[in-house]
């Protein structure tokens, strides 16, 4: 196929409210917004999305489908481009880099679909199965709720898991040593601040957690905190991953990062850093600094990136976004004994939207 001309780009908005209220060290929330893109062109529609606000869903009509529509929909780096130079004045990071990366998978998927190829095989697939690890651990959670979950996920023979800690630094210790009691030793225990200690805190935080076997502190300090988070690596426990990198919304920010030495793996989310072109472009960065790459959340978009990328680690089998994709996407993927494995028989992203299922949470 030579070329197919985007015809028509249609945006919308969901808002799926969560099983029970969250909260982590920093926020609070009981609905989950999932904003949808399709591009239509050669006779086929692609599907993209993002976890964003609903005015991703505006920016995407107003700003960023004149811009498309018309090009052709496999050159998607010009496309990219094209929408990165729209973004100017509305603002690229935060909303308009969620809305960019909606569109940017619709366009990858809809390049599979003309193609007849899956995206791992269409970018070219390092790996044909990805690792995940259980995600959730509210700090909203009773403890009783949150070994329940920890465990749930053991049970799937997935062997690692990560749970929230910060909002009350003085119950952290005791909900962490009841997750390790569990999951048992044989488990990987993660923990996720979401940037809600200052560094000394952090710096205590970690050596108490490495004693209970924690091997991985998300965002110990904020991510804008480039030399605390270098801080908390240099002087951090040996064997403790300090990790940072699901609000980056540029490749500046994720260079930021790297140079700075200021993580042990770097996290990259597809639904706000561009969507697969701009997750291409962390993950060459990544083999640039020999540093690991791991997805934040997203797992059904996530699964085939994950081949792609060179040095992946695993991805985020988050709890919000796995029961809203496996509700609303039809062939989103489940674990075998902790690995997710990108359907080679399906094109593009792998899965189907399922409209009319979500129409009762449009907005």
């Amino acid at each position: 196929m030579a070329s197919a001309p985007v015809e028509r780009v249609e945006a919308a908005a969901y808002r799926i409210p969560t099983d029970a209220p969250e909260s982590d060290g920093t926020l609070a929330w009981d609905a989950t917004t999932l904003v949808t893109v399709e591009v239509t062109g050669g006779g086929e529609t692609g599907f993209g999305y993002s976890y964003a606000e609903a005015a991703a869903a505006r920016l995407v009509r107003d700003v960023l489908a004149p811009r498309i529509e018309g090009r052709d929909a496999l050159a998607i780096p010009s496309a990219w481009l094209a929408m990165r130079a729209a973004l100017r004045n509305a603002g690229r990071p935060g909303v308009g880099a969620m809305a960019l990366s909606a569109v940017d998978a619709a366009l990858w998927d809809l390049k599979g679909r003309l193609l007849g190829l899956p995206l791992a095989a269409l970018l070219g697939a390092a790996h044909d199965a990805v690792p995940v690890y259980g995600s959730g651990g509210f700090t909203s959670y009773s403890e009783e709720q949150l070994c329940a979950q920890l465990a749930g996920w053991t049970a799937q023979g997935i062997p690692s898991v990560k749970m929230k800690v910060g909002r009350h630094p003085d119950r952290d210790r005791a909900r962490v040593r009841a997750a390790r009691r569990a999951v048992g030793d044989g488990v990987a225990l993660m923990v996720d601040a979401n940037g809600a200690y200052d560094r000394k805190q952090a710096l205590a935080f970690a050596a108490a957690y490495a004693e209970l076997g924690v091997v991985w502190l998300e965002e110990p300090v904020s991510s804008d905190d480039v030399e605390g988070l270098r801080l908390l690596r240099d002087r951090g426990p040996a064997g403790l991953q300090i990790t940072a990198g699901e609000y980056g919304f540029d490749p500046q920010d994720f260079r930021r990062w790297l140079a700075a030495g200021a993580v042990d793996v770097l996290q990259a989310d597809a639904t706000r850093c561009g969507g697969p072109s701009g997750f291409l472009v962390v993950s060459a960065l990544c083999e640039a600094f020999g540093i690991p790459l791991s997805a934040h959340c997203a797992p059904s978009l996530h699964a085939p990136l994950g081949c792609v990328a060179l040095r992946f680690q695993h991805l985020e089998w988050f709890h919000d976004h796995v029961r809203i994709e496996q509700m609303l996407f039809d062939g989103a993927l489940e674990p075998v004994q902790g690995r997710l494995h990108p359907d080679p028989a399906r094109p593009g992203l792998g899965f189907t939207f399922k409209r009319k299922d979500a129409e009762l949470f449009a907005l």
